[in-house]
């Protein structure tokens, strides 16, 4: 329900239906939020955090996540039993980027390591055990970046609800 602001410029300026880059200007950045089309549907708008940058190996164990071999800092602020599981919130620190990861303890580690390819970006979730990311539909190409989420700026619910702007404030 959140309604969010990107920045399509911010990685280059493409041309809008050919989705082909014509102006370089940045690359994305770990720990970037980033609106793309994933490799499974080319229609539809996804949001992801970027973990993995082109060349980067990155490995989630017990669910830890590294980044070409060394851990990404995480700090647990609180586990909270909610029913049957028990959820984790951590803060974790991915490049410059600080922000809230939450994990479900109930649920196996699904571990893994992959090596993202050449012009493909490595792209997961914060709610990491209740998210289709690129663990689940592969990497992402460059081609299909939109840009740089940067804001919410509204939360609707549903075509019945009254939009709130309760959630209005920058993505880390």
């Amino acid at each position: 329900g959140d309604y969010i602001l990107v920045n399509k410029y911010t990685y280059g300026i493409r041309l809008p239906v050919l989705r082909t880059k014509v102006w370089p200007l940045n690359e994305p950045r770990r720990g970037d939020v980033m609106v793309f089309f994933p490799p499974h549907m080319n229609d539809t708008y996804f949001i992801k955090r970027v973990i993995g940058l082109p060349g980067d190996t990155v490995a989630y164990r017990d669910k830890r996540l590294y980044v070409n071999g060394e851990e990404v800092p995480e700090e647990t602020l609180a586990v909270v039993p909610e029913g049957a599981s028990r959820q984790q919130t951590g803060l974790e620190t991915l490049g410059d980027a600080r922000h809230l990861v939450r994990q479900d303890q109930s649920r196996p580690a699904h571990d893994f390591s992959v090596l993202v390819k050449p012009g493909h970006y490595f792209m997961m979730g914060d709610n990491r055990d209740n998210s289709s990311d690129s663990r689940v539909w592969g990497q992402v190409p460059e081609e299909d970046i939109v840009g740089r989420a940067f804001a919410i700026w509204m939360h609707w619910d549903s075509l019945l609800s009254i939009p709130s702007f309760s959630r209005v404030g920058l993505i880390e």
